[in-house]
């Protein structure tokens, strides 16, 4: 018989203290709870364990015979009345919400839905099948073991961070030089090889699609696809065991101890919209089971169906104060335990959500604010999701970068000739027109022109239209991609196709990294990856997702001009900085801050913003004006820049400005020139340079 004492309600979860396990789970609905042991994942259980205390609406219990390593499972006992939003059925075998470590495959069977598939009454019927023998199981976990030595976070200022949007397997799956038994896994992007890379590109963190542990859908299972992007979690503090070659929390704590040493951050996609277990419709693992409407938002008045701002099925209720607690006890966690330095939060408008609508003060924001470990990491936003007042760019509180999709958009646009100038300079600008308020800085525009989720920047080139084909199916992705293939869909061996490609992406990559606000690079744009004109690749995990490390020519020179790109950016702060420009301050030598120079060599006047057929402009940038510092209170740069860019088909003769205490303008870089042989050359101010089409410019003031 096993032994169980009271314990205590907190720390919720299952917690080791040196001498046994305390148990703790939170039910505000349920009638029992149930702790089930089992000795291996695919066995059944080895005893069952009534918890015995019930404080707060926590069920506790503590195991004095239990240690590190243990399987359990939790069967919850309460009401099933789907139509007051009760679903408990004893017969489930659930998942702890605060499990650090899940064991086990996921088992697809009828019986892990807690209603009869096929009933006449749907989900209103009740399924008596035992379900522990297809789900994985928890995992007790000492976390206090983990030698990090003498690890600390890089700290890189907002203003000075370079990120890298990368998945955990697709990096590494294809990488020569990581070992074949690493390849796909924490140790896999954590060695020599994958660091190198990072390093000679020259980022400053790795932005981790989801590695919180999440299931497969049944119907990709039944396809032969997967959910490859890993957007399904089923639990907020166990890293994903299939990214793991050993025991994956400690994998996932020397892959961030190595990246740290490299002076690489790490930040992660976090998913707390929805869930995994889908709509009323869907299986039972954990929350629909422990306590469905505490953990979801339900259509009030008819609560048997969810409310489905996700599109997912389901959506987590952040604004219940125990599932906040999860939420922020998870990304706690993350930071304390994992030393993880941000979070990227999937379609955040939802943890923002109030009844009256989205809230910039809501109790999620309040409490990530307020928190003295969470307000000192970096927070970025997906502004928008498909609830009521989805799209909310540039409303969120001050301290959150936010993926923009205005730049994203626009420069597209821009480069493929079809949208106006205006709208170009101010996202290269920094998005001022969105973010600037509230004391938010530069860096709350988080840039991206390709993502995970869409063309990769090859195919932005080189597709004019989405071609998902997935196991005999096309799946849907969004057909307004803001593409162009430049006379031909898809290869070609046309050398004057290939060139306008080739001097595009590198547009698109210079864009990036000399605009104001943080750059974001999709891994594999910085060689050229394709995806084949997959735009919407999330169940596919094969070569069409994974990174090919086979460059050709063409890949190593744009490597090549992508790390001169992220060289220059370094070396001149005056491309990243820390407080918006509005030629408000001006140098000793009577030079703004930033002026917008037109191709006659005078500055932009409103009638020259208005001719809807400028394609080219200058952004010139003063790095003596305004005395920018850093903490130290050394200058930051006192370079005079200008980013020139001509958008059009035709060369512009560019008449270069005149600029006190320097004669002459040095290109640093010139897009049309994908060897660098014009970088050195140098025009006398006051003189004209010619702006070749479909070209960006840097030029520095001598």
């Amino acid at each position: 018989m096993t032994t169980v004492w009271p314990g205590r309600p907190y720390p919720l979860g299952a917690t080791w203290d040196g001498k046994g396990v305390n148990f703790a789970l939170f039910s505000a609905n349920a009638e029992r709870v149930e702790l089930c042991l089992f000795d291996r994942a695919d066995k059944p259980e080895t005893a069952r364990v009534i918890l015995p205390e019930n404080t707060n609406q926590v069920w506790h219990g503590y195991l004095p015979e239990a240690k590190p390593g243990q399987l359990y499972g939790y069967r919850v006992y309460g009401p099933y009345e789907p139509e007051r939003g009760h679903r408990f059925n004893p017969h489930k075998l659930l998942l702890d919400p605060y499990a650090k470590a899940i064991q086990g495959t996921l088992q697809w069977s009828d019986s892990l839905f807690g209603y009869r598939i096929g009933h006449p009454r749907g989900d209103l019927s009740f399924d008596r099948r035992d379900s522990a023998r297809f789900l994985p199981k928890a995992q007790v976990l000492d976390t206090g073991t983990f030698d990090w030595g003498d690890d600390k976070p890089p700290g890189t200022a907002w203003e000075d961070t370079i990120v890298y949007e990368a998945h955990v397997r697709g990096f590494t799956m294809r990488h020569p030089g990581v070992p074949q038994d690493l390849r796909g896994t924490y140790a896999g992007l954590a060695s020599d090889a994958s660091i190198d890379h990072l390093q000679r590109l020259g980022v400053t963190a790795v932005e981790l699609l989801p590695i919180h542990a999440f299931f497969d859908e049944g119907h990709l299972i039944d396809q032969g696809l997967r959910n490859y992007w890993g957007y399904n979690t089923v639990g907020f503090f166990a890293p994903e065991a299939m990214y793991a070659s050993g025991p994956p929390a400690d994998e996932f704590r020397g892959m961030v101890r190595r990246l740290h040493a490299a002076g690489i951050e790490v930040l992660l996609d976090v998913v707390f919209n929805h869930s995994c277990e889908g709509s009323e419709l869907g299986p039972t693992f954990s929350f629909k089971g422990i306590d469905n409407s505490s953990y979801y938002k339900l259509l009030p008045g008819t609560e048997r169906h969810y409310i489905n701002d996700t599109g997912t099925g389901n959506t987590l209720n952040a604004a219940h104060p125990r599932v906040l607690q999860m939420i922020v006890d998870s990304l706690r966690y993350w930071v304390t335990e994992m030393h993880v330095d941000g979070f990227r939060f999937d379609l955040a408008p939802i943890l923002g959500r109030e009844p009256a609508g989205f809230d910039p003060t809501s109790g999620f924001f309040d409490a990530i604010g307020q928190d003295p470990v969470l307000a000192q990491v970096k927070l970025i936003s997906e502004p928008w999701d498909v609830g009521p007042g989805g799209y909310q760019l540039g409303s969120f509180p001050p301290g959150w970068s936010e993926w923009n999709d205005r730049y994203r958009d626009d420069a597209r646009a821009f480069w493929r000739g079809d949208a106006n100038l205006p709208h170009f300079v101010r996202r290269i600008h920094g998005s001022a027109d969105i973010f600037d308020r509230n004391g938010r800085r530069p860096w709350a525009s988080l840039n991206f022109f390709a993502c995970h989720d869409g063309f990769t920047l090859n195919d932005m080139v080189t597709y004019s239209r989405p071609h998902n084909h997935a196991a005999g199916k096309e799946y849907e992705g969004n057909t307004n991609n803001i593409s162009a293939n430049y006379g031909h869909e898809g290869p070609t061996e046309d050398s004057g196709i290939n060139a306008v490609r080739e001097q595009q992406k590198r547009n698109f990559l210079a864009t990036l990294f000399f605009s104001q606000g943080t750059p974001m690079l999709l891994a594999g744009d910085e060689f050229g990856r394709t995806q084949h004109g997959n735009n919407n690749a999330y169940c596919l995990d094969d070569e069409v997702n994974w990174v090919d490390w086979n460059w050709d020519e063409r890949g190593r020179d744009l490597f090549a001009f992508a790390q001169r790109l992220v060289r220059l950016r370094k070396q001149h702060p005056v491309l990243h900085r820390p407080r918006y420009l509005h030629g408000q301050h001006v140098s000793s030598e009577g030079v703004k801050d930033v002026t917008w120079v037109s191709p006659d060599g005078g500055e932009m006047r409103p009638h020259k913003w208005a001719d809807s057929n400028a394609r080219c402009v200058g952004m010139m940038l003063n790095g003596r004006a305004g005395a920018f510092v850093d903490a130290k209170g050394n200058t930051m740069d006192d370079a005079v820049l200008m980013v020139v860019v001509n958008s059009g088909q035709e060369s512009v003769p560019f008449m270069l400005p005149t600029v006190p205490a320097h004669n002459s303008w040095r290109t640093l870089l010139d897009t049309s020139d994908p060897h660098l042989e014009t970088e050195g050359e140098t025009t006398p101010a006051g003189n004209e340079r010619s702006v070749s089409g479909l070209t960006l410019l840097l030029l520095a003031a001598k």
